[in-house]
């Protein structure tokens, strides 16, 4: 028999569950508690528990391992970078980032990437799978327990397209602002996606009051096209339409994400490109500067180009800030920690080759 993923029941789901094993609902309670207030990793740290309840428990069911691998901290704003190995050898990224107003995770989706996005070191191996409710999950908590302090933000911007995995993600989200658990306001969570039409329409109706951050990165659909496969299935209008239909459902101001591209889309027609295309919208547009990838040849602009940017955007109304760079001195953009210890495994095994 298949073992279950314990962590991704519902408080009410689990309570069920443990009735149908023959226990007393309130034992689902319990072990709900242990999972996401207390963040056991083991059936062996409920102690209020009964040992053979311990047993029952291990034997049907697995609380997925979320396990440290690596670990890089800035030296300039302490900001970590986390690798974390999961139960089938496979490799995820997360990041902390201390704040003035709380601790803020962001965490990965899936293991890889099948977005093709021609600046980002996520998709240079495509989509390997999935990450369950429970693989997301688990990131925060480690990263809770490593550092002794709570988490109150959390985006969903790191390895993944969180609208590909959508129902794991949904369960997540239920999961993470549950009162009975970490009960992280949905306020602070902001989930960052390529541009998935229906999934965003979707969204719209699940009543979350999430803030959604759409990976703009060019001001027409030709452009976007050339740095976003996505956008061979949704035209750009599409896209903005669906932005347009989550704010008036959820009155949830959208974020559009904007990577500049010295020489691809930080010139002045960009500029009045992105203001027609964003003036009449209740929005706030997050420039950044590309993160160089050994992998990809695209190069930041430099700072004088992207303040000329966010200058000329504000004086067109736009509301406009350049994304604050945190832990440039690490493996800072999504994907390269995990490249990075990829090729350094192959190295080793090489080397073991012509060693034998």
């Amino acid at each position: 028999m298949e073992k279950k993923d314990i962590r991704a029941y519902t408080y009410e789901q689990l309570q069920e569950e443990l009735s149908g094993i023959g226990e007393k609902a309130f034992r689902g309670k319990q072990i709900y508690e242990w999972l996401h207030v207390r963040l056991a990793d083991s059936f062996d740290e409920m102690t209020n528990l009964s040992k053979a309840l311990r047993e029952k428990l291990e034997a049907q069911y697995v609380i997925l391992p979320v396990e440290p691998a690596a670990r890089q901290e800035s030296k300039l704003d302490g900001t970590n970078k986390f690798l974390f190995r999961l139960w089938d050898g496979n490799m995820v990224e997360s990041v902390l980032m201390r704040y003035k107003h709380g601790n803020s995770v962001c965490i990965s989706s899936q293991v890889g990437c099948r977005m093709g996005c021609r600046f980002c070191a996520s998709t240079i191996d495509g989509l390997e799978r999935n990450l369950s409710p429970s693989e997301m999950l688990g990131q925060i908590y480690q990263i809770q327990k490593m550092i002794g302090e709570r988490v109150s933000n959390v985006v969903i911007m790191g390895t993944g397209e969180p609208l590909d995995n959508y129902e794991n993600f949904l369960t997540f989200i239920r999961l993470l602002t549950d009162e009975h658990g970490l009960h992280i306001s949905q306020r602070n969570i902001t989930a960052s996606t390529c541009g998935i039409v229906p999934n965003i329409l979707r969204l719209a109706e699940e009543n979350f009051q999430i803030t959604l951050a759409l990976s703009l990165h060019a001001t027409n659909q030709e452009k976007r096209r050339r740095l976003m496969p996505v956008a061979n299935k949704y035209d750009l209008s599409e896209v903005l339409e669906a932005c347009d239909a989550y704010f008036e459902k959820t009155g949830r101001r959208i974020t559009f994400e904007y990577s500049l591209v010295h020489g691809v889309n930080d010139t002045e027609e960009d500029i009045l490109e992105l203001t027609s295309l964003l003036k009449h919208r209740n929005c706030h547009v997050n420039l950044i500067p590309v993160n160089p990838v050994r992998e990809k040849n695209f190069r930041r602009p430099d700072k004088k180009t992207a303040l000329f940017f966010q200058n000329k955007l504000e004086k067109n109304g736009i509301n406009v800030t350049i994304r604050r760079e945190m832990g440039s001195d690490i493996d800072g953009a999504c994907g390269q920690l995990r490249i990075k210890h990829r090729d350094n495994h192959k190295e080793n095994e090489n080397e073991n080759i012509f060693n034998d």
